[in-house]
């Protein structure tokens, strides 16, 4: 900086004026001081500048799994809004093991990030109450019961009903669920079903897949459902990378879908809208989420104490993959005939 000042004839403490970007400083200054640091090749040092401040002004962002697009299209929202405040992002992936979330967990801390961002975390509480009493944290699809720390959650209960809602009203009644194992989300989506299913006394056939939210769990299910005397004549597969892989499991088998089988998703994620997919599926509002997350990071940033949880409603968009069941489809001019 003091390089910077004596090329530009100008003082020391202008300098950081003009490199912290302060409206203070006439036009005519700045441009003398720019056209120093780029001479120069000066660039500000962050770390520095955060061991002065205390305020590093970067957030730390943990994904769950980066090979779906569920949690880059929720990152893209933290970034949208990071980008207009001024701060700087550091993502990491725990590639749905909490060994690799926790190792991330200790690098973002190191880094002194102001605050920190888990999306579906796979970690203990304990290891996340741990981290909160360091740094500001914001838990999104996940409720961790005694830690420090706001949640932005999805209603996970009225998601499936919404799916429930659709199936039954097209006369399906053998809906079969492909679970989410223990990832956020999964248990409840799980519960929900068998709750939904009782309630429209149809629990005579719940039946429960188990998997993860992955394509290859997609597309064991679908073997294992194929394996069984008859198929359900629905499938509500936990999110949209399960839809896809039972949506190939089923097609390399020779299954129709809807004809065959209908199939519900969840997230509505950018392989939903293909057009060799058109997904029925849940939406949750992933960048709406994303930039959720950060506003109320950075309102705790910013010396808020009160835990704050926000709720969001998803919906359905109903597709190609459901139609009612063949049973009930209505007959065909030629049949009338």
């Amino acid at each position: 900086m003091e390089d910077v000042a004596r090329e530009a004839g100008v003082s020391r403490a202008l300098v950081s004026l003009v490199m912290r970007e302060r409206p203070n400083v006439s036009d005519e200054r700045r441009r003398r001081v720019l056209r120093a640091a780029a001479k120069l090749g000066y660039r500000p040092n962050a770390m520095a500048r955060s061991l002065a401040s205390r305020r590093t002004k970067t957030v730390g962002v943990i994904l769950d799994d980066l090979r779906n697009p569920f949690f880059a299209e929720i990152a893209g929202g933290v970034e949208e809004l990071a980008s207009r405040v001024g701060y700087q992002l550091l993502l990491a992936a725990g590639g749905r093991q909490a060994r690799r979330e926790r190792a991330a967990l200790g690098a973002l801390l190191e880094h002194r990030v102001s605050g920190m961002i888990l999306v579906s975390p796979r970690m203990p509480a304990s290891v996340i109450a741990t981290a909160a009493a360091e740094a500001p944290l914001v838990i999104v699809g996940r409720t961790v019961r005694g830690v420090d720390a706001d949640s932005v959650l999805i209603n996970e209960a009225h998601g499936t009903e919404l799916v429930l809602d659709h199936l039954v009203g097209l006369g399906h009644e053998r809906i079969a669920h492909v679970d989410g194992g223990t990832g956020a989300g999964g248990p409840q989506r799980r519960s929900a079903y068998l709750r939904g299913m009782r309630s429209r006394r149809l629990g005579r056939h719940t039946l429960v897949v188990g998997g993860d939210f992955t394509e290859e769990a997609g597309v064991n299910a679908a073997a294992e459902l194929l394996r069984l005397p008859e198929l359900p004549s629905a499938v509500f597969a936990a999110n949209d990378m399960v839809a896809a892989g039972l949506l190939g499991g089923f097609d390399r088998a020779g299954v129709d879908v809807p004809g065959d089988v209908s199939i519900v998703g969840y997230d509505n994620i950018s392989i939903a809208h293909l057009a060799n997919v058109s997904l029925t599926t849940v939406d949750q509002p992933r960048t709406d989420m994303g930039r959720l997350a950060l506003e109320l990071l950075l309102d705790r940033i910013d010396n808020r104490r009160a835990n704050e949880v926000r709720l969001i409603e998803p919906s359905l968009v109903v597709r190609s993959t459901t139609a009612p069941p063949r049973a009930l489809a209505a007959p065909s001019m030629a049949a009338i005939a």
